[in-house]
């Protein structure tokens, strides 16, 4: 893949010489066990969210059955934010130096595999516990079965997929850079330009603009790809400013967000932890992309990154429907320690079972088309 000859401006490729006024660390690859732990740590803080918080299920609302936890739990909502930063530093570290054939196939079997198996699952419990939630018509969720459920206007089988699309988006403007062909400047420029459109679009604009360029949560994916070039690079005044630009749009992007949480609560919860959550956030990734969180080398951190997926998939619709039964036999607390070790052995089991049987014959078969395709 042919490089840009950076500048001064710009620190220089893995491949080129530097010259010898700027300091090129070398090469960093392979898994960041350290993005794992955050991944898993995202995923509970929203599982809080839906358990602790929200009080759907439960026969009071959040704020009374745990009065001591809520005033954290309240603000687990963003742990979706946590995801789309690593989201933004993952998939532009995968990606780097792959075709947009391999980076397709990749996220394909990636999402898919579990995310069938949590529609099939949800919608199942939500049949045999016929006292909660009706489940969606078949047709419905057959069009969830495609991920595309919203753009299509049809109601998602579980809330939680809405971030899934979100993915997806990303993924669309993103391989057009990796077609375009990955480069420390091309991706700085696809930030940039991102962005511009993120601020021109946040008040006005087409819709179906707003949709692809959502600037509600582009910040978090572009201060992502920010934190790997400094991961993969080294940090640049550059770099630090589109985090801290990043930062600043998102903070009144997410009050849009924590007010629409305020609906679910029987109090008003202030703001400024919201403000304070971010910063840790952005705070921690930007200890992963200088290196300084390398220590944490724990042997169960990629076991709990592989169960994280499934366990956002499954834990909300079907975690209400086991409340609503349950309550009135198991204490709250000891409810929601059983749930949430039993939801993170079943996440671990469908990454085993159903996950990674499926991708393997999945790559196969995309690998092959697109190879014919290629003929």
């Amino acid at each position: 893949m042919t490089q840009d000859s950076p500048t001064l401006a710009l620190p220089r490729m893995r491949q080129e010489p530097a010259p010898e006024h700027i300091t090129v660390p070398a090469p960093r690859r392979g898994r960041i066990p350290a993005l794992d732990g955050l991944r898993l740590l995202a995923a509970l803080m929203v599982v809080a969210y839906h358990y602790l918080a929200r009080g759907e299920g439960w026969s009071a609302s959040g704020q009374a059955m745990f009065p001591s936890v809520f005033p954290f739990a309240a603000y687990g909502w963003l742990g979706v934010e946590l995801f789309f930063l690593i989201s933004g530093f993952v998939i532009c570290m995968s990606c780097w130096g792959r075709s947009v054939g391999d980076f397709f196939t990749s996220r394909v079997t990636r999402l898919y595999p579990a995310y069938w198996f949590a529609v099939l699952a949800t919608t199942a419990v939500l049949l045999l516990i016929p006292s909660g939630q009706k489940p969606l018509p078949w047709p419905d969720v057959l069009t969830n079965l495609t991920m595309l459920q919203e753009p299509l206007g049809v109601r998602m089988v579980d809330g939680v997929y809405w971030t899934l699309f979100a993915e997806l988006r990303f993924y669309l403007l993103f391989a057009l850079v990796a077609w375009w062909g990955l480069t420390y400047r091309r991706v700085v420029v696809f930030c940039c330009v991102w962005a511009v459109a993120g601020i021109a679009f946040s008040k006005f604009g087409d819709d179906a603009f707003r949709l692809m360029i959502m600037p509600n949560h582009c910040w978090y994916f572009i201060a992502g790809m920010a934190f790997y070039l400094m991961y993969r690079f080294r940090p640049t005044l550059l770099l630090t400013g589109i985090v801290l630009v990043c930062f600043g749009a998102a903070v009144p992007a997410a009050r849009s967000t924590f007010s629409r949480t305020l609906g679910y609560f029987d109090h008003p919860v202030p703001f400024w932890p919201v403000v304070a959550v971010l910063a840790v956030c952005f705070g921690v990734m930007g200890l992963v992309a200088t290196g300084k969180l390398s220590w944490m080398t724990w042997r169960w951190l990629p076991y709990a990154g592989a169960a994280t997926y499934p366990l956002y998939l499954l834990h909300q619709n079907i975690g209400w429907e086991l409340i609503r039964r349950l309550e009135s036999r198991v204490p709250a607390y000891p409810l929601v320690g059983l749930l949430v070790g039993g939801m993170l052995l079943t996440a671990w089991l469908v990454h085993r079972l159903v996950e990674r049987p499926l991708a393997r014959p999945l790559r196969r078969r995309l690998d092959k088309a697109l190879a014919d395709a290629r003929l």
